[in-house]
């Protein structure tokens, strides 16, 4: 079997696993874990820093950093997603009356394209572990445009148990994180 192939079905596995725990993950952790998780963020000096970041829109149980959007409202610019057929480009967060659903049906802004500067760039991701090797969603969107922003701070964000002690399965393709946030530790690479 082709190393590229193997790489492709063992990520398929535990992207599986993994997405099924973080589905029945309960509501209430959920909120807490999250706030734990932006709460570690906010004493950042990347994040405290940063004029412009990019989050993300949470789907399926994903940790919620919709809060800080109201937080700094005025004081920092934020940036979602928008996917387009092979890649993703960030858009100004202009609250949620511009955002509308996408391809994927996840809510996306309705802006133009950010064509300035972006400071920070936190990332969702299913599985990470503790080398900074991370498994999205399966689509390479976010590696793509990880791998242009090269020059700008990358932290990964998951709970405690998308986080593997052990390196999982990656390819030259994939990006690594420069630190992941968790409700219980920051890893920093």
């Amino acid at each position: 079997m082709l190393p590229w192939v193997r790489i492709r079905r063992e990520k398929k596995a535990i992207r599986a696993l993994i997405e099924q725990k973080r589905r029945i993950y309960p509501a209430d952790k959920i909120q807490e874990d999250s706030e734990a998780i932006m709460s570690q963020l906010e004493r950042m000096h990347w994040f405290r820093d940063a004029q412009t970041v990019m989050i993300y829109y949470p789907i399926h149980n994903e940790v919620d950093l919709r809060p800080l959007l109201k937080r700094y409202e005025g004081q920092k610019t934020f940036l979602l997603p928008v996917t387009h057929r092979k890649y993703i480009e960030a858009r100004k967060y202009d609250g949620e009356d511009m955002m509308r659903r996408g391809r994927y049906k996840v809510p996306e802004p309705q802006t133009s394209k950010w064509r300035g500067k972006i400071d920070l760039i936190i990332v969702p991701g299913v599985v990470f572990d503790n080398l900074g090797n991370r498994i999205g969603r399966g689509g390479g969107f976010y590696d793509r445009f990880l791998n242009k922003h090269r020059h700008v701070h990358q932290i990964g964000v998951a709970y405690d148990f998308q986080v593997k002690k052990h390196e999982i399965p990656h390819s030259r393709r994939d990006h690594p994180m420069d630190r992941i946030v968790t409700p219980t530790q920051t890893i920093g690479l």
